[in-house]
């Protein structure tokens, strides 16, 4: 199954072996099968290694690019979370020592968020581990393919971006 170690192929589930549907569709679920693969191990290493989940990580990743941390609901615009389980993803790393809560100016309203300094330690070191994973999976993939898809995918981005309707930024 394209080297998925048993994991089904969402490419061959939706369309059989001979792909009968346009190239935009194939195409589509190709990219969609590989996020998920690199995705799956992606949570699983972490989870492994680190005993951190895929949005712990993104979380923290967020903060780690702002010294002076962020409010919540700019938390959950970046992360693409709900403002409910940012907060309880926030939380969570509160206890763990990874993550403090500030209110600015004593203003009960406004929550801000940062990483602690063990917070940015253990970002650091899974951001070394994330960086690896991700050469070893593609480790069988030439720097020029990579970079050559790097610049296709970014038409696709692009011509998606063109054509998306208004609501679709609200998401």
């Amino acid at each position: 199954m394209d080297g998925e170690a048993g994991s089904a192929d969402l490419e061959l589930i939706a369309h059989g072996p001979h792909g009968r549907n346009k190239p935009e569709t194939r195409l589509w679920l190709r990219m969609l099968s590989t996020t998920k693969l690199i995705t799956n191990e992606i949570r699983r290493r972490l989870r492994t290694e680190f005993g951190a989940t895929l949005p712990q990580f993104d979380l923290m990743a967020q903060l780690y690019r702002e010294s002076d941390g962020l409010r919540l609901g700019e938390l959950s615009k970046r992360t693409m979370v709900t403002n409910g389980n940012v907060t309880g993803l926030v939380e969570r790393l509160e206890a763990d020592g990874l993550v403090q809560r500030v209110t600015p100016d004593g203003d009960r309203r406004v929550t801000v968020a940062r990483l602690t300094p063990e917070g940015t330690k253990l970002f650091v070191a899974m951001a070394a581990a994330h960086e690896g994973w991700l050469r070893d999976i593609m480790a069988d993939v030439a720097p020029a393919t990579i970079a050559s898809l790097w610049s296709e995918i970014g038409a696709v981005k692009t011509s998606a971006s063109n054509h998306l309707s208004s609501s679709a930024f609200d998401q």
